[in-house]
Formats: structure tokens, C-alpha cells, sequence
């Protein structure tokens, strides 16, 4: 977490209610006058919920993503290929247990799979469940988030008690080596001033394994370690992602 004290700022006056209930959830203070700078704050205003620091503002946007969602694009995404099971029937059910953004789980919703998607954080949570709900109202999007449901809870807890087993377990946890790489944009370093790396690679593991799924499905760096030192059973990898695949018996 940044030593700066976040707060909920409502720039836009039909956005109060909504800006005064997202404060209360979080527990930090609302901000109705003019915004200092410098200052982390979740702004609510007429475009919907975004994140900054005074420097740097970043704010979901699905429909940035439009063009990789046609389905001729979307055969060619290493993450469906990993998540796809040879001869499966019907819809495969994925969780997604680090959700973030919900930028992966909208590539495979849009590939006709049903998304279960967790993430603990919060402030994150908010601002994914801010760009569902937009996206849900733009016509090329609806089809796609109407398969993605969001959770705000730690996904290591939901794991160890799901009562319907999931199709494909989904795993992109952060750790300390990407805080430091040129390839993250400024915008996600704000994330990184909320969200903390993976403390417990093991337990994330674990847990995936107890939900019981046909398949666990891990995003790592082309070049980086294994999750918990666990080779996989195979990898599909491209230039700067890998896909770690563990497969069980049904």
C-alpha cells in the first residue's frame, strides 16, 4: 500500500451517493470540494470511477480491447488456447482467482466461456465492478460481461470452499520481479500501490488444486520462474507471456 492516504473524491454532484457509499465500504475519507494534488483518490465523476495520484489516472476500458475480441482474433489468443479442454461439451466454467482488471477474463468470456472472476482488493474490486457495469451497456460488450460475475473476496478462501467445480482455475499473481520491469505502462503502477505481490505462491497453488478443476491455468513473464517452483505439465508461450498448463483426471 502507498503511504499515501487514499481517498473517495465525488467530482460530479450525481455522483455523491454512490461516492459516499464506496467510502463508507472502504473506510477511508469523502471528498466533496476541490481535490489536492498529490493526492491517491478513486474520482467518481459523469465518466464513471477512475484511480489517481495527482500524476498518473487510469480507469477500466473494455472497449479498448474491441478489436482483439472479434471472434477471428480471439483463436489466436494464447490464454483461450491454454483454457480450452480437448473435447469438452457444453460451456466451461473458469476462475479467474486474480482478477484485477478483468482484462483476461473478458477475452475468455468473449470466447463463450462462463467467468467467475475474484479479486480481494477492494479499491480494485470497485473499479472493476465500475467497468462491468459501463460495459455492460455498450453493445459490442454486452454479450461477453453478461458471462463474467465479479466476487470481492480473497480468492484463496473461495477456492478451498467452492461448491461447484470449476472447468479451469485461472492464476496471474503479481510478484516482486514485474514491479520493476519497462514494460509496465505509468497507469499500473498505480495498481501496484494497492495491490502486493503474491506473499504465499504455495497457498494460491493449493488452493486452485482443491477447487478441483480440470485444469489450472497459470500467466507468467515468457522468461520467469515456475509458480512455486512447480514445473508444469505443459506451456504454450509467445513473446512475452507464458501459459503454464497442470491438467487432471476428470
Amino acid at each position: 500500500m502507498s503511504d499515501k492516504s487514499l481517498v473517495v473524491y465525488a467530482a460530479a454532484k450525481e455522483r455523491v451517493e454512490e461516492a459516499e457509499k464506496l467510502a463508507n465500504h472502504l473506510g477511508v475519507s469523502l471528498v466533496l470540494e476541490c481535490l489536492k494534488e498529490d493526492t491517491l483518490a478513486l474520482v467518481y465523476d459523469e465518466h464513471g470511477l477512475s484511480l489517481t495520484d495527482g500524476k498518473n489516472t487510469m480507469q477500466g476500458d473494455f472497449t479498448k480491447m474491441q478489436k482483439r475480441l472479434k471472434k477471428s482474433n480471439l483463436q489466436g489468443e494464447f490464454l483461450v488456447k491454454a483454457a480450452r479442454i480437448k473435447g469438452f461439451q457444453g460451456t466451461q466454467l473458469i476462475v479467474d482467482a486474480t482478477a484485477g482488471m478483468g482484462e483476461d477474463s473478458l477475452l475468455l468470456a468473449a470466447a463463450g466461456f462462463r467467468v467467475k472472476l475474484y479479486e480481494k482488493d477492494p479499491v480494485i474490486a470497485a473499479m472493476l465492478r465500475d467497468t462491468l457495469e459501463r460495459s455492460a451497456k455498450i453493445p459490442e460488450l454486452a454479450d461477453a460481461v453478461s458471462r463474467m460475475e465479479l466476487f470481492e473476496e480473497d480468492s484463496i478462501l473461495a477456492l478451498n470452499k467452492m461448491e461447484e467445480a470449476p472447468d479451469v482455475v485461472l492464476l496471474d499473481p503479481m510478484f516482486p520481479e514485474r514491479q520493476k520491469s519497462a514494460l509496465i505502462k505509468k497507469k499500473f503502477q498505480l495498481l501496484q500501490q494497492l495491490e502486493r505481490p503474491c506473499g504465499d505462491e504455495e497457498e494460491l497453488l493449493s488452493a486452485a488444486i482443491c477447487a478441483k478443476p480440470r485444469k489450472i491455468v497459470i500467466k507468467r513473464p515468457v522468461k520467469g520462474p515456475y509458480l512455486a517452483g512447480r514445473k508444469p505439465d505443459y506451456s504454450l508461450a509467445g513473446k512475452a507471456i507464458r501459459y503454464d498448463c497442470f491438467t487432471f483426471c476428470c
